[in-house]
């Protein structure tokens, strides 16, 4: 596995996802790999890494939700599935899950283990096909994983977030979860191959929003001002300093550069 693995959280994002495969089918597929992953999985976590988990009794038990956490390294789509009481789905590259060697049937049983479910890199529309997959999902009462900052932080700051989860969140109905994941940047800092054993990692669950008060998922507004709560909601978890501004890659080329400069909504 590499770095660049994580979970598809931005709706406009050039290099996003396409589904590859129909996400029920996955995770029917993936049930068992998941249970024996996670019977293996939890202690050996603990046992290495010792997490400080807060706020397990804030993740409802059953019922659609959505899990938003701040993102600071690759393990954080592990950290929380593992930290988290119930099944928690997140997409990931379908080439993890590709492998015919043993290695790639080791990588593709673990990304089931710990609920990912593949998609296929595409541009364009895809980020909102991915969205739309993590919809049905929730439509079945299942729990989905989403980075509202749309990527990882290289520098240790909480970034403004996009409007794809309160987008899905009004849509659905489901409520979120806010997460505040913190060390995981020092256990597996970006480049490293392998996580640092010892590392000391919190995982904080705050309490479930229900941002239905905000209005209907069509109102640029109620988008804007959901995403303001949750992004409120992880900075009190995460203690991080905040950035004010967008994580975005550097534009290539003039028209790009106006385009990030100019007022838009970042989904």
């Amino acid at each position: 596995m590499t770095p660049e693995h994580e979970p598809a959280a931005s709706a406009d994002r050039d290099d996003a996802v396409a589904v590859q495969h129909h996400p029920e089918d996955e995770v029917r597929r993936a049930g068992a790999t998941y249970l024996l992953g996670r019977m293996i999985l939890i202690p050996l976590t603990r046992l290495i890494y010792r997490p400080r988990i807060e706020g397990r009794a804030n993740v409802p038990k059953d019922g659609p939700i959505i899990v938003a956490s701040n993102h600071l390294s690759f393990i954080d789509s592990i950290a929380i599935p593992v930290a988290a009481p119930r099944r928690v789905h997140f997409l990931a590259k379908s080439s993890y899950f590709e492998g015919t060697s043993l290695k790639g049937r080791f990588v593709a049983n673990f990304m089931r283990a710990v609920g990912a479910i593949p998609v296929r890199r595409g541009a364009g529309q895809a980020a909102l096909d991915a969205l739309d997959e993590q919809r049905k999902l929730l439509d079945q009462g299942l729990a989905v994983a989403l980075y509202p900052e749309g990527t990882r932080s290289t520098d240790g700051r909480l970034y403004k977030g996009r409007t794809g989860v309160a987008f899905l969140a009004l849509q659905t109905g489901a409520k979120v979860v806010p997460v505040g994941v913190i060390g995981t940047d020092k256990a597996m800092p970006v480049g490293a191959s392998m996580p640092k054993i010892g590392s000391k990692v919190t995982i904080r669950f705050g309490e479930p929003l229900d941002l239905a008060h905000h209005g209907p998922a069509t109102s640029g507004r109620a988008r804007r001002g959901a995403t303001d709560e949750i992004m409120a909601a992880i900075h009190a978890l995460s203690e991080q300093e905040l950035a004010g501004v967008y994580n975005e890659v550097p534009a290539q080329g003039a028209i790009e550069k106006i385009k990030q400069a100019l007022p838009h909504e970042r989904r």
